[in-house]
Formats: C-alpha cells, structure tokens, sequence
C-alpha cells in the first residue's frame, strides 16, 4: 500500500481522495497539507486524514511514501523538484510546468533522483480512447489524419476577480492551461508530437481575467493536421473526433468525468456512396481518476518510471509554450 499526502486539498484534491480512499488496495491517503485547512476539516476527518504543517512537513515525514499535487499552475515545478530531492515519489496535477524549460526541469529532477513522476492527465485512461489507440494500431482506422477537439465551458464565470485561476500566468492561452491541455494529451497519445501550431486567442466577454476564446491549428510530425478549440465563456461541452482513410472515431459530450461512450463510423467499401450511420460502443465504468493513481502506485511498487524527460508531459507544455508564441507572433511556430 502506498501511503500519499494530498497536496492542496479544494475541490479537485478532495475529488482525488474519495476517488480511491476505501476502495483501493494499492493507494491511500494518510495525510494532508493545504493553504485553508479550516475548510477542509470535516473532509479531512471523515476521511482519515491528518493535518501537516506544511508541503515541508511532508516530505520530511518518512510514513510518507508520496505526494499528489492538487495546487495552482505555478507551484508544481518547484514542488517536484523539492519532492525529487526528499526521495518522494511524486504525482502533479497537469500541466508539469509553466513552460517548456519549468516542465524539463521537472521531470529531469525525478528521473535523476530515480522518484516516479505522475501527471493527472485521466483521459489516458479512459477505455474509450484505449479502444481508438487500438483501432489505429490494427489498421482499424487507417492512416490518422486528421484530429479535432475541444473542450469548453464557463470556468470565465465560475471564479471571482482575483481568484489564482483568473491570473493569466497561471493560465497561459486562457482554457488552454486548464482544459486544452487534456484534448492535446488525447491527441499525443494517438498521433504522437505536433511539429507545428498557429494559434489565436482573445479576451471578449469579461475586462478581467485570463482569454475566454482561444483556437489553434496543428500540424503533426506524422503528417496528420488538427485543430481545437477552448471556450471558456460558454455552456459545457467537449468532443474528440480523429479521422483516419478508413474510418473516423468520436468521443464527446456534455460531462466529462464519467466512462464515455465511443462512436465508430467505418467507410463501406463495397458502396463508398452508402452513408451509415455510426455503432455506438459503451464500456464498463470506471474510474480514471482511481485508475492513474494506481498505475502511479504500480509504477512506484515497480520502480519503473511514468513521465521521462523528452516525454508527452514535457511535450505538452513546449506546445503551450509554442501556443503563446504564435498568438504573440500572429503566425506559425515550429516546435
């Protein structure tokens, strides 16, 4: 059993711990460290959590075998590079940095003091986007082509001025930083690294804040094209189409947190003019939250390591580094 302190102990961090505390056999945890720990009292009694001082006082204590990174944007370089040199194993929330240089230095930090490094991207774990890995794998699919997403909502409103999540440095590119980064690790996953992006982004419906509508077109290292798109001043919705020269997959809908369902619509060779509709496939539910920090627990049980320098975590952050320079720019930006 790995025994974790949660790091950051709002909304999110309390989603992690119901998401394993009591069910799991391999990950639990023992401890909590948070800015506001008045308001996570009652949460952290009903679940068995003792209070620390401090993100130090964790690492320092050796019932502790992990830390899980629930805290802003800005914070999760420095907090992993200190977790690598107290020989904690540790697991951040996305994104692993702020640029591109941060994200490297954070994933150089564990990979030299042999710690494992997790990063929360879930969707990775969601049996539907495995099933489309697999589908391009086989041949299912064909050549990937090209891939569109988006994920959208109305986080612009949800937080008042002021609050860390409206700080367009914790917030790069506006929903970039707190959804995009989602869909472009789905994409990384099925169609390896983006070579290039032109991006825009603007602020349109608030005077304060981070932007609320950004866009970018991408360009694949296998040759594949994308594009998405994050709004986030309007109603929830989210998608992932990818289209390949047999068939194109999607996923999407209003939530997010739960097991989706993936839509497969094939080319019918035998009558390339037929247009049928798509076969719906659903899956067992799931939890990809449970599911990540447990292979987190796994790899740690293992001493096999998860995020590497170079790798798509690192990726993904150079990309939102390369988003920003685009939209500086008004042009094209190769990675």
């Amino acid at each position: 059993m790995i025994r974790a302190a949660i790091i950051g102990l709002g909304s999110w961090g309390q989603h992690l711990v119901r998401n394993v505390q009591g069910i799991s056999s391999t990950i639990q945890f023992t401890a909590f460290a948070t800015r506001t720990p008045a308001k996570a009292a009652e949460f952290a009694a009903a679940n068995g959590l003792r209070m620390l001082e401090n993100y130090e006082a964790a690492l320092a204590d050796p019932d502790i075998d992990a830390v899980v990174l629930a805290t802003p944007h800005r914070q999760h370089t420095d907090q992993i590079v200190a977790a690598a040199a107290a020989g904690k194993h540790v697991f951040s929330e996305k994104p692993l940095g702020v640029n591109a240089a941060e994200a490297a230095r954070a994933a150089q930090a564990c990979a030299d003091a042999s710690v494992t490094l997790g990063v929360g991207y879930n969707w990775r774990y969601q049996p539907a986007l495995r099933e489309i890995r697999r589908l391009i794998d086989d041949g299912t699919l064909g050549r990937v082509l090209h891939l569109e997403g988006n994920f959208c909502g109305p986080s612009a409103y949800r937080f008042p001025q002021g609050h860390w999540r409206h700080d367009r440095q914790e917030g790069p590119a506006g929903g970039m930083t707190g959804r995009g980064v989602h869909v472009v690790d789905a994409m990384l996953y099925l169609a390896g690294h983006i070579e290039q992006v032109t991006a825009q982004s603007f602020r349109l419906v608030q005077d304060f804040g981070m932007d609320d509508t950004t866009s970018m077109l991408l360009r694949f290292a296998s040759g594949a094209t994308g594009y998405l798109g994050t709004v986030i001043a309007s109603a929830e919705t989210w998608r992932l189409q990818v289209f390949g020269s047999n068939a194109w997959v999607e996923v999407g809908d209003v939530e997010h947190l739960t097991t989706w369902d993936l839509r497969v619509c094939k080319i019918d060779r035998a009558n390339i003019g037929a247009k049928h509709p798509p076969e719906v496939i659903s899956f067992p539910k799931t939890s990809t939250e449970r599911a990540e920090l447990e292979d987190f627990a796994a790899h740690i049980l293992a001493r096999t390591p998860m995020a590497l320098p170079g790798g798509d975590a690192v990726h993904n952050v150079a990309l939102l580094g390369a988003i920003m320079a685009s939209i500086e720019s008004s042009g094209p930006v190769r990675l």
